[in-house]
């Protein structure tokens, strides 16, 4: 993630737990929210992903005139080059996400991001090889003192060359 500062606002908290379909007054209503155990207005689980929206560059995000992932008639929207997807080489997808909270995130903060690489390995599937990469996403608060760890897991799938073209 290429964001270095993500800012937390009580709007932002609000609009991404309706988005997501989660009605608890935890994440707008300030004086429901303070006669509960975390006294005061919080942010939802996978908050933090939404911390995408203050990268530039991010990839799912459509910029007016450039074709973008789920735009136009092919899947990703972007042409494929000369030869590219012709031979079936495997393909990768996104396995899985954890987020441990280490403290609840709240109006106000702004919250500095670091991702760096975990552990990758391998394992043998039915269609070949699987090899898996870990990446570490770290949000700290202002002090430098850690709120929430993102641990996310990617799968590639590495076909045997017998396979060749399909």
């Amino acid at each position: 993630m290429a964001v270095e500062r993500f800012p937390v606002e009580a709007g932002a908290i609000m609009v991404f737990a309706r988005a997501v379909g989660d009605p608890n007054p935890i994440y707008y209503d300030e004086d429901y929210a303070a006669r509960t155990e975390v006294g005061g207005v919080i942010a939802p689980p996978t908050f933090v992903q939404s911390s995408a929206q203050f990268d530039p560059d991010y990839p799912l995000r459509p910029t007016p005139g450039k074709p973008w992932f789920g735009s136009g008639r092919t899947p990703t929207g972007v042409a494929r080059t000369e030869g590219e997807g012709q031979r079936r080489q495997g393909s990768s997808l996104h396995a899985e996400q954890e987020f441990t909270y280490h403290r609840p995130i709240r109006p106000g903060a702004v919250l500095s991001v670091s991702t760096r690489a975990g552990a990758s390995w391998e394992k043998t599937g039915r269609s070949g090889k699987l090899l898996f990469s870990e990446s570490i996403t770290e949000y700290r608060d202002d002090h430098g003192e850690l709120v929430v760890t993102a641990r996310g897991v990617a799968v590639k799938t590495q076909r045997p060359p017998s396979e060749g073209t399909r």
